[in-house]
């Protein structure tokens, strides 16, 4: 995985939910194209980084190859567990999210200050009170923390994480968290995605 520039492997990961989205069909570049906006040379050249194991044919790529194929490049192809930090709306809402039931992750606990609230929304993933959270996720492996906790916790709540041996945190919170380098981050502000699909669709009405 780490040949593999960082621009492809996003590319690689966008083409990877497409072919998800199309099991047992065959994709053409053609196709992929008109999906992605990406020029064919580029996704042929993206996809011969699976040392051989996205051959195509003049039908196209076949997705059932496709997949299991991507995600050994990637790294997706051992499942991880997570846990999500902070269980208000957002958290809640995420611990019945589907979507990421996929074998790739595992979601094995969830967290929250308020023992209350962990108390009250009970459910299939086992909840636990904040306090706790270095034992529990040393003793469950937990890799990767969703972190939907206030802004002014975050920080010290991303510490924390990082302190009982999160590898990643998944951040939507609305602050920028200062982190070992050992800890990747990725933020997923709100706000900065309309932003940015404001600027695009003026860029588009402008053209």
């Amino acid at each position: 995985m780490e040949q593999i520039p960082e621009p492809a492997r996003e590319r690689l990961l966008t083409l990877l939910g497409i072919f998800e989205q199309h099991p047992g069909e065959m994709l053409k570049s053609g196709g992929i194209e008109a999906l992605t906006g990406w020029a064919r040379e580029t996704i042929r050249k993206d996809l011969s980084c699976l040392n051989g194991e996205a051959a195509g044919s003049a039908g196209g790529y076949r997705a059932q190859v496709l997949i299991p194929a991507l995600k050994r490049a990637l790294g997706l192809d051992s499942p991880r567990r997570y846990c999500i930090v902070g269980l208000g709306r957002l958290g809640s809402a995420l611990l019945n999210e589907e979507s990421f039931a996929r074998g790739e992750f595992e979601l094995a606990a969830g967290f929250d200050t308020n023992v209350n609230r962990v108390e009250i929304l009970g459910g299939k993933t086992p909840l636990y009170p904040s306090y706790k959270m270095s034992e529990v996720i040393s003793r469950l492996g937990i890799a990767i923390a969703i972190l939907c906790v206030p802004r002014e916790a975050a920080q010290s709540a991303a510490e924390k994480l990082a302190a009982a041996g999160i590898q990643g945190i998944l951040n939507f919170t609305p602050r920028t968290l200062t982190l070992p380098a050992a800890v990747t981050v990725r933020n997923l502000y709100v706000a900065d995605g309309l932003r940015s699909l404001a600027v695009a669709m003026g860029r588009r009405e402008k053209d």
